[in-house]
């Protein structure tokens, strides 16, 4: 009975140390790991060097983003009185366009054209909407602005102009854009690098903010051409001259909310027949402003290959996305002349559509969407055929085209398929598990470009050289772009 006892007792204290001693472990494990910071501690000794690795790293190291909060007359107030804006005489009334986080009025599929219920009419002036609320749903947003790599301010900076594009008042014109940079310039956040790491979404051309006088019939604001606008970024549908531009695609009317929709409608246009060899989608310009319009115009309609649809005075119904992207989905070549700017929405449009791009100027894509785009490949996917002086261009459309061999159309129509996650905007309801999409690419862009001045300033050097300098060669080919 007394070995008995004894035996137990023994049991009961080696258990009772083996659950110290997993304590004292537990412990010490613990005391390696800072809570606070998120981070491992290192103990040094003249001996030794224990360090515990976080098992767990953050994600959204120097990816997190902090929204300014601003006054609502920035964004709200234009959603709230859009029967103010005013587009242009094709689009009296946005307020319908305003819809579903800026995609527009769903389209029926009454055609056959589309694959699935992602398909909107959406205008291509919205950007702004819809990129904030895509940035509402990002996945390193932070209250915190200390631990943001970049600060977005969410003001609608298009729609806003778009009320005075046509109004003389220069003062009313620009004063949005005046106040909103002094309500910046007073947070705190602006300090930390003096705005060169806030950046805003623009819906329409850069040029549009960019007034070189103070004439009344100059076109625009001089909202970029501020001293607080020139330390920041702003991504665009096209971009100025300057270093501080981006340009990030047009939103076309497909926004998918699950990868196998992008999946299916890539299969749609793989296998899509296409019995035109090239189209044209638009209205005619005046040569005398430099316009290859008319002659591409001329060839089209001459050729039993090619297919015009024309934009102009409502011939066609350019504003349906059933009749665009039937256009597109039927040829093999889409033309993508410059218009009022270099670029066009009709780009990712047809793009879109599997349709292949020919360019006339490299400032309509290849110096534009760095982000979006091939940078040294542009033969991979589209034809450039350089337009130097309108006047004495006589190249026949339908004989380059003809004369590209079939495995190198194939293969160019293959690499537009691959990039159609790139060029368009995901429903932010949801959220895609493999593709990135647009507003993917140009958030990890915008961070990028940011902590490269991050850099700068580690190493000494004054962030603001270059930064915002004007580029007089920015649309023309480098000599590692050609």
């Amino acid at each position: 009975m007394e070995k008995s006892a004894r035996t137990c007792y023994d049991n009961h204290h080696l258990s009772f140390i083996f659950l110290v001693s997993s304590l004292l472990l537990l412990c010490s494990l613990l005391l390696c790991y800072d809570f606070a910071t998120n981070h491992a501690v290192t103990f040094s000794s003249s001996n030794t060097n224990v360090v515990a690795q976080n098992p767990y790293p953050d994600p959204c190291i120097g990816r997190y983003v902090y929204i300014h909060q601003l006054p609502p007359r920035f964004n709200d107030f234009y959603l709230h009185n859009c029967h103010l804006l005013t587009i242009g005489s094709d689009t009296p009334n946005m307020c319908p366009y305003l819809r579903n986080s800026g995609f527009g009025p769903e389209i029926s599929n009454s055609q056959g054209v589309f694959t699935d219920h992602s398909w909107y009419a959406t205008n291509q002036f919205t950007l702004e909407l819809i990129f904030h609320n895509r940035m509402k749903k990002y996945e390193c947003l932070t209250n915190d602005s200390t631990l943001a790599s970049a600060i977005f301010v969410p003001f609608y900076a298009g729609l806003d102009v778009s009320r005075f594009l046509y109004h003389s008042n220069l003062t009313e014109r620009d004063s949005s854009g005046r106040d909103l940079l002094k309500w910046l310039a007073e947070r705190p956040q602006w300090g930390k690098m003096w705005g060169r790491d806030h950046f805003l979404v623009a819906g329409r051309i850069a040029w549009d903010f960019r007034r070189q006088t103070d004439k009344d019939s100059d076109w625009g604001t001089k909202f970029r051409f501020l001293p607080e606008s020139m330390n920041m970024s702003m991504l665009a549908v096209e971009a100025g001259s300057w270093r501080n531009d981006y340009a990030i695609p047009y939103p076309t009317s497909f926004h998918p909310s699950k990868d196998t929709q992008i999946s299916q409608w890539q299969r749609k246009i793989r296998n899509q027949k296409r019995p035109h060899l090239f189209t044209f989608t638009g209205a005619p310009r005046s040569e005398s402003d430099g316009s290859i319009r008319g002659k591409i115009i001329d060839q089209c309609r001459a050729s039993s290959l090619c297919r015009f649809v024309n934009c102009s005075h409502g011939a066609e119904k350019c504003d349906d996305p059933s009749n665009v992207m039937k256009a597109f989905e039927n040829s093999v070549f889409c033309l993508q002349p410059w218009g009022d700017s270099y670029t066009r929405r009709s780009i990712f449009d047809s793009m879109l559509a599997g349709c292949i791009p020919v360019f006339f100027s490299p400032g309509t894509a290849y110096s534009q969407y760095k982000w979006h785009l091939p940078k040294n490949n542009r033969t991979k996917y589209s034809v450039y055929l350089p337009v130097k002086d309108v006047k004495q261009w006589n190249v026949s459309l339908e004989e380059v085209l003809l004369g590209i061999p079939k495995a190198e159309v194939f293969a160019m129509r293959e690499e537009v398929i691959k990039m159609v996650p790139n060029i368009v905007y995901a429903d932010p309801r949801s959220k895609l598990d493999y593709f990135e999409d647009a507003f993917d690419l140009a958030v990890k862009g915008m961070l990028e470009r940011i902590e490269e001045v991050r850099g700068a300033i580690r190493s000494g050097r004054d962030p603001s050289i270059g930064f915002a300098d004007e580029d007089h060669y920015r649309f023309t080919f480098s000599d590692n772009y050609s």
